[in-house]
């Protein structure tokens, strides 16, 4: 099994750690105390983001690129540095250049921060 991001050195810290016992009492007992923890990709995966890769480019009004990559993820949705044919959205704010140019080649829809909250239900 692979997950994206996971590296050999992550993947065994991640074993390593739930292989201690006193962690693994530790979660037993919040699991028996009626935490049910739900990953925020499966919370959101009816989302118009879910599955989809977005690309950001330009400067946008009010969030931060890292912000809006997160709210792609939070969504659902997997942010990309880069335009492909496997780019299904690109998020365009001011001078977004050659990402947005690519998208437009290839027929890859482009919205702009208020089209793109708007799409995921969020206002900023």
């Amino acid at each position: 099994m692979s997950i994206d991001d996971i590296g050999t050195v992550v993947a065994e810290s991640i074993l390593e750690f739930f292989d201690d016992p006193s962690i693994s009492t530790q979660v037993d007992a919040l699991l028996r105390h009626g935490v049910a923890p739900v990953s925020e990709a499966v919370a959101h995966a009816d989302s118009a983001l879910a599955g989809k890769t977005v690309v950001v480019t330009g400067t946008l009004p009010t969030l931060s690129r890292r912000e809006a990559e997160q709210l792609i993820e939070r969504f659902g949705g997997k942010a990309s540095g880069s335009v492909s044919k496997k780019t299904d959205l690109v998020l365009a704010g001011e001078a977004a250049g050659s990402k947005l140019d690519k998208a437009k080649q290839l027929g890859i829809p482009v919205l702009d921060e208020t089209d793109f909250m708007n799409l995921i239900g969020e206002s900023k």
